[in-house]
């Protein structure tokens, strides 16, 4: 008999004024709870304290994915109603899946105008086709290619429990929702865990002989969803692009074959490094695609060693993958990490894309 694991198992409550809304102004750095799992001890410490738990020859795995200015406004052409467009996926050049609001009387045809910065000419777009999910395909003109102007026409699409208020101080989350090693442009959300790096930081990591290298995961809007099936087997896992480069393989075989240890910078990292091996019956080598890989308790791992991550949405499949990597094989990590969450919660920790960081050993 299979074992049954109930979506409603990772659920918990969180205050509302611990929702990081923009880099905590009051601390200088953010925290990082240690979770080991060989002893079970949970500890507080700043996030540069990093550096203590890393050891020469170990290799930190980052996704240098970059986030663009994904959504778009504008409106329809002749009835001048307003309309926002998010990026999901690009096809080909001027060509895109996208979500649409609001989309309930768009029909294949419907043309759209989009608000641009003074000096760009108008840049329109046709609704070639519909499909599920309420997803649109839109095939842009005006431009030679769209995804040259995104930076004068979109913003930066910030998760959805982020709130701007009217009549505030301006926050600039261009810079700040972005990785300082985000390179290949194709995400519409932070890998989050990585925007605790800085520059610095990463310098010091590697004068101690860590190994930094890179993977590729376009993160989409569906890392923000809840599961809403009953029991999380019912899950269809949203589909994102990846790629994992020789030159990674190679440092992360080296050190599983020397005994050192792979760190996973953020659950991004962890399924491209997990997907590539499930896809080769466990053996480690470069892959490029697209992965629906959805880890949840129990899961048996075959590369990652240790997962540094940020604190995660309630019933997300986010939060499964922690839970699971807390006891791999086994489904205990759930209590256990749920209540660490509680002591984070008590502890005034900060939650999602802009909170504090978790590492599990």
């Amino acid at each position: 008999m299979s074992l049954i694991v109930r979506t409603s198992d990772f659920d918990y409550d969180l205050p509302l004024e611990l929702i990081a809304q923009a880099p905590a102004p009051e601390r200088d750095q953010s925290l990082l709870m240690v979770l080991e799992r060989g002893s079970g001890r949970v500890s507080h410490r700043a996030f540069p304290d990093l550096l203590g738990y890393l050891r020469k020859g170990d290799v930190l795995v980052l996704n240098d994915t970059r986030v663009i200015p994904a959504r778009l406004r504008g409106c329809k052409a002749g009835s001048g109603g307003r309309i926002e467009v998010l990026l999901v996926e690009e096809n080909r050049r001027n060509d895109w899946w996208v979500m649409l609001r609001p989309a309930k009387r768009v029909k294949a045809g419907t043309q759209f105008l989009f608000d641009c910065l003074a000096g760009l000419s108008a840049v329109g777009a046709t609704v070639i086709e519909k499909g599920v999910e309420g997803h649109c395909r839109l095939e842009f003109s005006g431009v030679a290619d769209v995804a040259d102007h995104l930076e004068e026409m979109g913003e930066v699409p910030l998760p959805p429990y982020i709130t701007r208020l009217p009549n505030t101080e301006r926050i600039d989350d261009t810079g700040r929702y972005q990785t300082v090693y985000a390179r290949v442009r194709g995400s519409v959300a932070a890998p989050t865990a990585g925007l605790h790096f800085t520059a610095e930081l990463l310098e010091r990591i590697r004068r101690i002989g860590v190994n930094i290298c890179f993977v590729t995961l376009h993160v989409g809007p569906g890392t923000f969803a809840p599961v809403k099936a009953a029991t999380l087997a019912e899950h269809q896992m949203h589909e994102e692009s990846f790629s994992l480069n020789i030159d990674t393989v190679d440092m992360v075989n080296r050190a599983r074959q020397s005994g050192h240890r792979v760190f996973a910078v953020g659950t991004t990292s962890m399924r491209v490094l997990e997907s590539a091996a499930a896809q080769n019956g466990g053996e480690f080598v470069p892959a490029a695609g697209r992965t629906r890989l959805f880890i949840y308790p129990p899961y048996r791992f075959r590369v990652v060693d240790a997962l540094l991550t940020n604190f995660h949405l309630p019933k997300s499949t986010l939060l499964m993958l922690v839970c699971a990597f807390a006891s791999p094989g086994a489904v205990a990590g759930r209590g256990w990490v749920l209540s660490a969450y509680r002591e984070a919660i008590a502890q005034r920790y900060r939650f999602f894309s802009y909170g504090d960081a978790m590492l599990v050993l």
